[in-house]
């Protein structure tokens, strides 16, 4: 029974907790929902919600006085968004991912999702952004249960023939330029590098690899054989190798091996002696067992003449 709830959790089969919740961090229904809204304690994620602002929320493409936008200054416009909440957030720990939701729905417009490396670090940002503002509004920030965006995001958005455009209940993430992402994210990219470039040339290191390596000369000169002794030296190179022409220790030749008729006749022997040990032990048992009962046998046999002569007398 555990099996099969764990196996359907956060699944349309699963009746107790909602699946969108579970995989989105949000539900069109809110609070009015009918499942259960696991909000998390701890979570490397954190959802800011409604957070950004698109300059044509009333109608695509148009701002609120009805002009056209133009879609290059929406993306600018989108970018330097990004580019704001990446660095600010950025001062508590590196930046996995950061996803900014294009849907429609009131659930999910605006969305912000942004995933710390370590959960602790989610844990310090959350609390900084408590009681802040941004462009005149509230930042609204909670833990969310994503932590696995492949599973949150609609793949045929991705492939451009999503049927239900910006109200999909699925994210429809906002992609930014290659040139930001690299400037971005690259800088942690660079780091690891040079962290780890470092770490190969310190001295620090170096001293350890000689000190390994001095070690290892010191086993193999105490190396001793199964006897004890050490090994002659003077027959070997300064690279540890025999000489050319050294003679060799004499080894022992191996024991002859027996032929079946010797394994037979011992075998047989063996199986000799055994019956012989059995035998023995049986009849020492038997032994035992008579004088054992003789003695027995004459203790009761007093008493029961004297309840023979009780029971005759009158």
């Amino acid at each position: 029974m555990a099996e099969h709830l764990a196996s359907i959790f956060g699944t349309e089969k699963d009746r107790v907790n909602c699946p969108f919740y579970f995989k989105i961090g949000a539900c069109r229904h809110g609070d009015r929902c009918s499942r259960l809204h696991n909000r998390p304690t701890i979570s490397p994620t954190l959802l800011l919600s409604n957070m950004y602002q698109r300059p044509d929320m009333i109608t695509p493409g148009v701002d609120a006085q009805g002009q056209p936008i133009d879609p290059r200054r929406i993306q600018e416009h989108f970018e330097d968004f990004y580019e704001d909440i990446f660095e600010e957030l950025g001062k508590f720990g590196e930046i996995e991912s950061l996803n900014v939701c294009d849907n429609l729905a009131d659930h999910m417009i605006g969305n912000v999702y942004v995933q710390f490396r370590e959960e602790d670090q989610a844990a310090a940002a959350l609390q900084a952004l408590q009681g802040r503002f941004y462009s005149g509004r509230p930042i609204i920030a909670d833990f969310s249960p994503v932590t696995d965006f492949r599973e949150a995001t609609c793949r045929q958005f991705e492939e451009n023939n999503c049927n239900r455009g910006g109200y999909c209940n699925f994210m429809h993430v906002k992609v930014i330029g290659r040139e930001l992402r690299r400037k971005l994210f690259g800088r942690y990219r660079r780091f690891k590098r040079s962290r780890s470039r470092s770490r190969s040339a310190s001295p620090r290191h170096k001293r350890d690899r000689e000190f390994r390596d001095r070690d290892r000369d010191r086993d193999r000169d105490d190396h001793r054989d199964r006897n004890g002794r050490r090994p002659d030296r003077s027959d070997r190179d300064s690279g540890g190798r025999r000489k050319h022409g050294s003679p060799r220790r004499s080894r022992s030749p191996p024991p002859a091996r027996e032929g079946s008729e010797e394994r037979r006749a011992r075998i047989e022997q063996w199986n000799r002696e055994r019956e012989e040990k059995v035998c023995s032990q049986l009849l020492d048992f038997c032994q035992n067992y008579s004088q054992v009962s003789y003695q027995i046998r004459h203790s009761i046999s007093p008493l029961v003449r004297q309840m023979h002569f009780s029971i005759e007398m009158p």
